[in-house]
């Protein structure tokens, strides 16, 4: 009979917010965590504690700091801390836009009471907050709201015609990702929503995947939606499928029913004990919110990406994995907006997947600029919380493609910055194109850690983007 030395069994508990957790492990010893909340940052410290005492991956963040090179050009930082005391996680996924009257900033606030922070400024030096795009009490009656609660993603504004529109993803009451639009005659606001997701997420079946088919579940959701005008006027509408938050809790349920897959997957014993105690913790991870099931799980998935081109071979041969690994593909979208910018029109189209190494299990973030006669998508890839993350672009010839990628990252993390990600592209002061986008601070990171906004110049040359770095 074949035996797992490093296997665990787990015992969790909630008390209010929190986690009381008795894990058994290999030579029979045993440990009991409290956990003061049910923060990514809570669950982090434990898994730094369970690394410590039972051998499994140390979470990145409390790692020793990773060789990260240094840039090969300067990214110009333009705010490295919260300006407002109701701005709480500062400025993820900014999308910036230049008006008549000056640079407009909008960004996630996760499951902050105030939704989408904006922010105004003249020079891209000195900025003022002009208010939310949701303050409290005014967010749509479609998404859920409450800290712990609601997820407030990856706002954008575009002028179309006389007014503003917003496009952002919100969580909707059954806890499903949706895409919302919301439009104003001003940046600043009032924001009135369209009343209903413009994009929900779709069911999916669940065979294969490990979880109940009497239990009717959405897919993992639609996010970062982005608002290309092109210079005719038409109106698309571009989004991620974020198949990649289904994959982790099926992945981790397969390595409990087939446990002879976890040395097949990690080449090293702390990624083997990483899996094994994911497949003992995932049934305790079904129960919890979606958000505490993707911090539970965030060992896992940093094992799978450090083992990447081990794991996706292995489970292409295994007869029980083939919904898991297409969950691992996750498709940008693109399909025409109406005039109104209440529905879509035409064909849903399929413009981009995560087909390189360094994107690892997601491509997202899009954005799409024309420069040059062409049409470039910038998006981010792997995953948002590691130093893996970074950003990329493709070029096409028509905004719902053929997109041909660049191959490398146009940016990825140094030892000053950590998980550039989620670019938007606007003129500096000087009508040159820039690109903006977000990092973490080298040693945090994850899901309401501070990310700061930083900007590099772009130029459009012999078919290629490349980044500059500004005067």
């Amino acid at each position: 009979m074949t035996t797992f030395p490093s296997a665990f069994t787990v015992d969790a508990r909630e008390d209010g917010e929190r986690r009381i957790i008795a894990v058994a492990g290999p030579d029979g010893q045993r440990r009991a965590y409290e956990l003061p909340g049910n923060s990514q940052q809570n669950y982090a410290a434990f898994f730094g504690e369970l690394a410590r005492d039972f051998g499994t991956r140390i979470p990145h963040v409390l790692d020793a700091p990773a060789e990260h090179p240094r840039p090969s050009l300067r990214w110009r930082p333009l705010l490295t801390e919260n300006i407002h005391p109701q701005i709480l996680a500062g400025y993820g996924d900014p999308a910036v836009l230049k008006t008549d009257t000056g640079y407009y900033l909008v960004a996630t606030s996760n499951d902050a009471p105030d939704a989408f922070p904006i922010l105004h400024s003249d020079d891209l030096q000195h900025w003022r907050h002009a208010g939310f795009v949701f303050p409290d009490g005014q967010q749509p009656g479609w998404a859920a709201t409450g800290r712990s609660v609601a997820d407030f993603w990856a706002p954008e504004m575009a002028r179309a015609g006389d007014e503003y529109w917003l496009c952002f993803t919100a969580r909707q009451q059954s806890n499903a990702l949706a895409i919302g639009l919301a439009r104003s005659s001003s940046p600043e606001g009032p924001w009135i929503d369209n009343g209903a997701p413009l994009i929900t997420g779709k069911p999916i079946d669940t065979t294969g995947l490990g979880l109940d088919p009497a239990k009717p579940r959405m897919s993992g959701g639609v996010i970062d939606s982005h608002i290309f005008v092109d210079g005719n006027g038409d109106r698309y509408l571009f989004w991620k499928d974020d198949t990649n938050g289904i994959w982790p809790r099926p992945l981790a349920m397969l390595l409990r029913r087939e446990p002879q897959l976890v040395d097949r997957l990690f080449a090293t014993e702390a990624d083997r004990r990483t899996g094994r105690f994911a497949a003992a913790i995932v049934s305790w991870a079904n129960q919890r919110r979606p958000m505490e099931r993707f911090f539970l799980m965030q060992p896992l998935i940093e094992a799978v990406l450090a083992n990447w081109r081990r794991v996706k071979p292995q489970l292409e041969a295994s007869g029980d994995a083939g919904a898991i690994v297409d969950a691992m593909t996750t498709p940008i979208k693109a399909r025409r907006l109406a005039d109104d910018g209440r529905s879509l029109v035409g064909e849903e189209r399929t413009v981009l997947t995560n087909d390189l190494d360094w994107e690892g299990h997601l491509i997202e973030g899009p954005f799409v600029t024309c420069a040059d006669g062409r049409y470039w998508l910038f998006y981010a890839g792997n995953d948002f919380a590691s130093p893996a993350y970074g950003i990329g672009v493709a070029v096409a010839d028509h905004p719902l493609g053929p997109y041909v990628k660049q191959g490398e990252p146009l940016l990825r993390s140094t030892y000053e910055w950590v998980a550039p990600g989620h670019a938007s592209v606007a003129p500096g002061l000087d009508g040159r194109p820039q690109l903006f986008f977000h990092a973490f601070h080298p040693g945090t990171g994850g899901y309401n850690a501070f990310r700061a906004l930083l900007t590099v110049g772009l130029e459009f040359r012999d078919g290629r983007a490349r980044v500059t770095e500004l005067a």
